[in-house]
């Protein structure tokens, strides 16, 4: 597989390799070992999440409270998405930027988001089916998130009527989470990233 940083410090894409014949499809979805490498420690796996979209449903941006906060393996086994990973990190020099990567069941492509990211995505398909790897286990009391159409962060959502929660909906623009003090610190995020570093480093050792 071939790991990509993308332009938000702490976010990849990842590209299987596929080994196809007659028969059907093999690939290596994820790989402890590989994304440690690149991400400096291994991804602590606490829960895992399967969600399951119609066309034009737009998710997020959701975003948990550093630390633990929740680092994220996103992969698409069925139809496509755009996936949007935003940088809600005050302090970051690319706080407010946004990256997308399209995730779909022919490329097979996966993203790793690190804490203190927000994490958002839009069904191009019916049936859009994504399964998460999370750092964390699902705590209601430290999950937040950002109105996804926010004109701030000026996502490019690939649809012109999209269908969002109720939650989603009523979400805060980012200026307004960032009056209210919800959004992480950079600074925080990656000291807690370099703690989890250096715990790798001693059980390495």
């Amino acid at each position: 597989m071939k790991l990509r940083p993308l332009s938000v410090e702490g976010a990849w894409e990842i590209t299987p390799q596929q080994h196809g014949d007659p028969r059907g499809l093999f690939l290596e979805w994820y790989r402890f070992d590989r994304l440690g490498e690149a991400v400096g420690h291994p991804l602590r796996l606490a829960q895992g999440n399967l969600s399951i979209s119609a066309r034009d449903v737009v998710r997020g941006i959701h975003f948990a409270d550093v630390p633990p906060g929740q680092a994220k393996y996103v992969t698409c086994v069925r139809g496509a998405v755009l996936d949007v990973i935003v940088d809600l990190r005050l302090g970051s020099p690319t706080f407010g930027r946004w990256e997308g990567v399209r995730l779909d069941d022919v490329d097979r492509r996966a993203v790793y988001l690190a804490e203190g990211l927000g994490h958002g995505f839009c069904a191009l398909t019916d049936d859009a089916t994504l399964t998460y790897l999370c750092s964390t286990t699902y705590n209601p009391s430290a999950e937040h998130t950002v109105h996804p159409l926010d004109r701030e962060l000026g996502i490019d959502w690939p649809t012109t009527g999209a269908q969002l929660s109720a939650r989603d909906a009523a979400a805060p623009t980012l200026a307004q989470a960032r009056a209210a003090g919800l959004l992480p610190q950079y600074d925080t995020c990656r000291r807690y990233v370099e703690t989890l570093s250096a715990m790798a480093g001693s059980t390495d050792g």
